[in-house]
């Protein structure tokens, strides 16, 4: 039984250098206290579930009502902060590990 069966995906859009565009999913946002920001943690949408994927990380700043899909995706250019995404992102891919076994 998949657990995710009653949550709905948020998508992004994200558009590189050259126009092309290409459709991610949310695998989850946080925000950070020492930083003063949210962050966003994406996959691509096309990938398979046991499939190896590159996971995009960037700050974000939410519009008024806190929706994603209207915030300003940052690039996260701080070896620091990059080191703190990190750590939350093991966290939470060891936590889900917990749930699955």
């Amino acid at each position: 039984m998949n657990n995710n069966e009653n949550e709905e995906e948020q998508q992004i859009t994200l558009v590189d250098d050259h126009g092309n565009e290409e459709l991610y999913n949310v695998l989850f946002t946080f925000d950070s206290e020492d930083y003063g920001r949210s962050y966003v943690l994406l996959y691509p949408s096309e990938s398979a579930e046991d499939e190896e994927v590159d996971i995009q990380a960037y700050a974000f700043t939410p519009d008024e009502n806190q929706d994603l899909g209207e915030g300003e995706l940052i690039p996260i250019e701080s070896d620091d902060e990059w080191d703190m995404v990190e750590e939350v992102l093991n966290t939470f891919l060891g936590d889900q590990d917990e749930d699955n076994q």
